[in-house]
């Protein structure tokens, strides 16, 4: 005769606490990784947007500056320029190159008002307008 108090595999109707709390321990640990994993890419998409505006603000910088007929363009000029509901500050760098009439130009353009720090840098050449300095 069997004794009640038997543990046979057919008589285990649930499961035990070690093995319901090593359950909870996994769901857990992957929750917590799908969270980090999502919080880490909306923090990439917020960075990847504002190297996109701030890219947009420097090309139109650099447009700016094509159209105008100063020659050499003016350095350390600074200003600022509306898009996407934000105020982007621009600086502009000139740097002149071994050819008089070609000079390297950057723009770095940030979110801070004193140009502390910059979100992107673009870099071209300009070159020397035909007819001016005439």
């Amino acid at each position: 005769m069997k004794s009640p108090f038997s543990h046979s595999p057919n008589n285990q109707k649930g499961m035990t606490l070690l093995e319901v709390m090593v359950a909870l321990l996994i769901f857990a640990l992957t929750g917590t990784a799908i969270l980090k994993a999502a919080g880490d890419h909306l923090n990439n998409v917020g960075q990847i947007e504002a190297v996109t505006f701030a890219s947009y603000v420097a090309s139109n910088r650099l447009n700016q500056l094509q159209l105008d007929d100063t020659w050499p363009p003016k350095n350390n000029l600074k200003g600022s320029m509306e898009m996407a509901d934000r105020t982007w500050y621009w600086q502009q760098k000139v740097t002149k190159t071994n050819d008089d009439e070609l000079r390297s130009v950057s723009i770095s353009v940030g979110l801070d008002s004193d140009y502390s720090g910059s979100v992107t840098s673009v870099t071209t050449f300009v070159a020397k307008p035909t007819g001016a300095g005439i």
